[in-house]
């Protein structure tokens, strides 16, 4: 830590953090260990097989598997920000994390958390493209206009990754070093800060409040659409289909929504911390582990492409 002293005034500015992680004894520490180990290693083979299923399989290189793959993309990155650190913490003395290395954490997982948010909008819209305009669809979601909409997310994560962590990384941290959470996030280093911080807590909510309603607004046009659509079909399989497909996207849109508007998009929320860590585990570990599971168990093209990869591989 290092000193400053201006106009009688004597602050301390902190160049290391620590993280607490979770209460508990060596058994405590040692069964969390385990969980999230399993639960990041599910996470990498299944995001993992997820991209190279869809990048080897032709008969998927669709706008809809190559927003399904950069999904697996982010969560496979998101994991990989947390995961790595929390377990090497779990039994380290003293789990130190450096300032710019928390400010580095923080900026990365904001990144990913508001690109997935914008991708699973993107997703809705596509399935709303293919089911309610299909003649229009090869022209509309070609091959450009994909890269554009996946460079928009990451844009948009970027931006509002870039507001989050100079604005938070900006305050006084002269009360305290240790954070109360097992990685860098906005509501803990909040707590911690001795400066004002109504400006950032109005930035937190705003701006996840206004992305997370945008996006949900979006998503449920689309499957406002898409109902309606269906319901108009006359066949039974072609439903069948359709549901399969929607109801794998919508799932995976109420679980992650779900837990971050828990955790950033209401005031309380930055008093539960208890909670919040639990709520963390949640959406940064088991939402990126499911989603790799939601879309290929409840999906015939991925479940016919896994076939198909393993007959080449068995005459190979």
């Amino acid at each position: 830590m290092k000193s400053h002293s201006n106009e009688n005034l004597s602050k301390v500015y902190i160049q290391d953090f620590v993280l607490e992680g979770f209460a508990g004894g060596l058994v405590t520490q040692a069964l969390l260990f385990t969980l999230f180990l399993a639960l990041y290693m599910v996470t990498l083979l299944g995001n993992i097989l997820m991209i190279i299923i869809i990048t080897l399989d032709a008969r998927l290189h669709s706008p809809m598997y190559f927003f399904l793959k950069n999904l697996s993309f982010v969560d496979l990155c998101y994991s990989t920000v947390i995961a790595p650190n929390a377990l090497a913490n779990f039994f380290s003395s003293s789990k130190v994390i450096t300032f710019a290395g928390c400010a580095t954490q923080f900026f990365f997982i904001s990144l990913m958390a508001t690109t997935e948010c914008f991708l699973l909008g993107v997703m809705a819209y596509d399935r709303f493209m293919a089911i309610c305009s299909p003649l229009r669809y090869p022209s509309t979601m070609c091959q450009s206009a994909c890269t554009r909409l996946v460079l928009g997310a990451y844009c948009g994560g970027c931006f509002n990754s870039v507001v989050q962590t100079s604005f938070t990384f900006h305050l006084p941290f002269c009360s305290s070093n240790r954070i109360n959470h097992f990685f860098c996030d906005v509501p803990p280093l909040l707590q911690i800060a001795c400066g004002n911080t109504a400006i950032n807590e109005l930035l937190l909510f705003g701006i996840c409040g206004l992305i997370i309603v945008a996006v949900t607004f979006v998503i449920l046009i689309s499957y406002g659409y898409i109902t309606v659509t269906i319901l108009r079909m006359g066949s039974g399989a072609g439903r069948h289909k359709i549901f399969s497909t929607c109801g794998s996207h919508m799932t995976a849109v109420t679980l992650f929504f779900g837990t971050l508007f828990v955790m950033y998009a209401q005031p309380g929320a930055i008093e539960s911390m208890e909670q919040g860590k639990v709520v963390s585990v949640f959406y940064t570990l088991v939402i990126p582990m499911l989603n790799p599971l939601i879309y290929s168990l409840r999906n015939k093209d991925v479940k016919e492409a896994v076939q198909r990869l393993g007959q080449k591989h068995t005459v190979m």
